[in-house]
């Protein structure tokens, strides 16, 4: 029954890695979009060389907006959405692996306690609940 358990988690936390991986790929990718932006930009501008300084100023700009764009996308917002995507998906295979414990514990015969108490000692210290919580609730 473990291995059919440990295989079940296995192929769920495969599949939320996916999820966060593709999302962390995204992020990753953002400011080659930004630098491909700017050298659109730059070729814009190439274009309108022969016009006064007030014009070229506007044109370089709105090319640096473009780098600008691609690094605020992938630092400020993709990254950090991949980032909480991950530590997500960890606290709930942690939660997950304490339901195993427990399913585990109890099958091999130990009493209710102590197979709760097994699976409350695999929670991370954060949302781990005490002893005395534990037997208050029980």
């Amino acid at each position: 029954m473990e291995a059919v358990i440990e295989a079940e988690l296995e192929q769920h936390h495969a599949e939320q890695h996916a999820i966060s991986g593709a999302v962390q790929t995204m992020g990753d990718a953002m400011p080659a979009l930004g630098i491909v932006a700017a050298v659109l930009g730059v070729i814009h501008t190439m274009g309108s060389i022969t016009e006064p300084p007030e014009v070229l100023g506007h044109l370089i700009g709105a090319a640096l907006v473009g780098t600008f764009s691609g690094i605020l996308a992938s630092y400020g917002f993709v990254s950090p959405m991949a980032a909480s995507l991950e530590a997500t998906f960890n606290a709930d295979a942690r939660y997950l692996e304490c339901v195993k414990v427990g399913i585990i514990a109890h099958m091999q015969g130990y009493a209710p306690q102590v197979s709760v108490e097994f699976a409350r000692k695999v929670l991370a210290s954060n949302v781990r609940p005490t002893f005395a919580e534990v037997e208050e609730i029980l």
